[in-house]
């Protein structure tokens, strides 16, 4: 009994021979090192490209196998660029305070191999000139509410957080 359970074990492994286990499988296995450029802002406000690029380089260190690097020649180039943000009043008391404001910030991603071609899928959105096509847009909202003590700023890195967060999630592989 216990020989024939062995002989179909052994026959059954090579069949798992492929899978493979972890978050290694989410990612491409041919990359390695990733450039990420200062991202290009498109708003108004001050250092929203540059928080946003240290946030995005702080959550693909921490989340994927990748290794950031300074270097152009890297085996892939993450390219963002933040088309703008907006905040709005989602609510006023009687007397028109606003009670729950809204940040949202909108980006576009194109992540390209060495040989300038596409690493992820791309999604039907307009855009211009030599990457027209191949971007994803990604966006993501943060909410202030004053009487909890909150400021504009901490809403609008909340929202940062979370748009790298997203733009992370879009270099997985899919499934």
């Amino acid at each position: 009994m216990k020989s024939s359970f062995l002989a179909i074990a052994l026959l059954l492994l090579p069949g798992c021979a492929a899978y493979q286990v972890g978050t290694g499988s989410l990612y491409a296995p041919d990359v390695s090192t990733v450039f990420v450029p200062m991202i290009e802002s498109e708003s108004f406000r001050r250092d929203l490209g540059e928080r946003l690029t240290e946030a995005l380089v702080k959550e693909i260190e921490l989340k994927t196998p990748y290794k950031v690097v300074a270097d152009p020649n890297a085996d892939s180039v993450l390219l963002v660029r933040l088309q703008g943000d907006t905040r709005g009043v989602l609510a006023e008391n009687a007397l028109d305070d606003p009670r729950v404001l809204e940040e949202t910030l909108r980006a576009e991603v194109t992540w390209l191999n060495r040989r300038q071609l596409p690493m992820m899928q791309a999604q039907s959105i307009p855009t211009e000139g030599a990457l027209a096509g191949l971007a994803v847009g990604v966006g993501q909202t943060g909410l202030t509410i004053p009487e909890a003590a909150q400021t504009l700023t901490s809403t609008q890195q909340e929202a940062i957080k979370r748009l790298a967060e997203q733009i992370v999630g879009t270099m997985e592989r899919p499934w």
